[in-house]
């Protein structure tokens, strides 16, 4: 069994501040931001940076890891207060708020939900995953959502409105909108 050795001092606090940088440059420039300036601002080389996160994907993911697991715990959270159905479309909602509003989220969501052998499934797809199967179970048991739809689908749909929300305005408006038009398509 391999021990993990805790971080040295200097390296946490490097590890903190590419943490604070990012999470910066992404809410500036959206998950595109330049790897260069985040360690740059942080006071870092490049080499630091890819020690601790190796892709933009890790990176993404350890930035936004607090935001997608209070979305996820937020749907339990509403499967407890609504009914099976309003539950589901409540966090659906929810998520695409964040997905618009949290520069950055809508990538990392993106890529939990895509189809592919060759993805690792990463913490943020395996948080949001379970929290979508749970609610898309519980509205199917009730009867208000139809048996041939999988979690993945209504997660796939969720990206779509959040970005078709996106096009018209660029704002949240529309969102309501566009969620009950989908829902409304999903219903036994």
């Amino acid at each position: 069994m391999t021990q993990v050795r805790p971080m040295r001092a200097d390296a946490r606090r490097n590890y903190e501040r590419l943490l604070k940088a990012a999470a910066e440059a992404f809410a500036e420039h959206g998950e595109q931001a330049s790897l260069d300036d985040i360690a740059k601002r942080a006071g870092v080389g490049s080499g630091t940076l890819y020690r601790h996160f190796p892709t933009r994907q890790a990176l993404l993911e350890a930035v936004y890891v607090d935001t997608i697991e209070a979305l996820g715990n937020r749907g339990d959270e509403l499967a407890k207060e609504l009914p099976p159905g309003e539950a589901l479309g409540e966090w659906l909602y929810e998520v695409c708020i964040g997905t618009i509003q949290v520069r950055g989220l809508k990538s990392l969501l993106g890529s939990a939900v895509t189809d592919g052998s060759n993805v690792a499934l990463t913490a943020c797809g395996t948080h949001m995953k379970g929290a979508a199967q749970r609610l898309v179970e519980a509205a199917q048991r009730e009867g208000t959502l139809r048996k041939d739809v999988e979690s993945i689908d209504v997660l796939r749909l969720a990206h779509g409105v959040a970005s078709a929300s996106e096009l018209a305005n660029g704002g949240t408006q529309h969102l309501r909108r566009y969620l009950s038009l989908l829902t409304e398509g999903l219903r036994t």
